[in-house]
């Protein structure tokens, strides 16, 4: 059995769950998230808690098992707390200006200026000129925003310039060796 799959998912009060076939849906105080949840796979609802079972010991019902519940389980924290990434911009003259709260300008060593529109359910936080915050109830959403606006300038391994997650470490080298 997995034991990830085997755990029952909490549901604090102030959340409603409903299940309509494979559709999963969670109401909280932050929003609402729907999953549809993979074949063999089934949620089921008790007292206080979700519970996700599998029909077989099948290679796939096995491996969408811990999958499933843990999916469930991301929706579950998300309308109730949230997710965050933070992340870092170092070198010299790259910054980010914040244009509300879901669209930021980076200065990042181009010429030009990039402006970046938050997709819906994400909002922005700035707090300093090279601090920002991702936010939102979705998991994977933010995880997926963050690594764009990484993407847009990735730390190189010389100096370490770019856009970085908040306490990421960079792997250095070493420069050309002079005469």
């Amino acid at each position: 059995m997995s034991r990830i799959g085997k755990l029952p998912v909490a549901v604090p009060s102030g959340v409603d769950v409903a299940i309509d076939g494979p559709v999963v849906t969670v109401k909280g105080p932050k929003g609402t998230l729907t999953h549809t949840v993979a074949a063999p796979i089934t949620v089921e609802q008790g007292e206080g808690v979700l519970d996700v079972k599998r029909p077989d010991d099948e290679r796939i019902s096995k491996s969408l098992h811990g999958l499933t519940r843990t999916l469930v389980n991301n929706m579950v924290v998300g309308v109730t707390e949230g997710y965050e990434k933070k992340l870092e911009i170092v070198g010299v003259g790259y910054r980010v200006l914040s244009k509300g709260p879901t669209q930021l300008e980076f200065q990042l060593g181009y010429s030009h200026s990039i402006v970046f529109d938050a997709p819906e359910g994400i909002t922005f936080t700035v707090e300093g000129p090279t601090k920002l915050g991702v936010q939102g109830i979705d998991k994977q959403l933010v995880g997926e925003t963050a690594a764009k606006i990484r993407k847009l300038r990735k730390p190189e391994p010389y100096k370490g310039k770019g856009v970085r997650y908040a306490g990421e470490q960079i792997r250095r080298k070493v420069g050309k060796a002079g005469k």
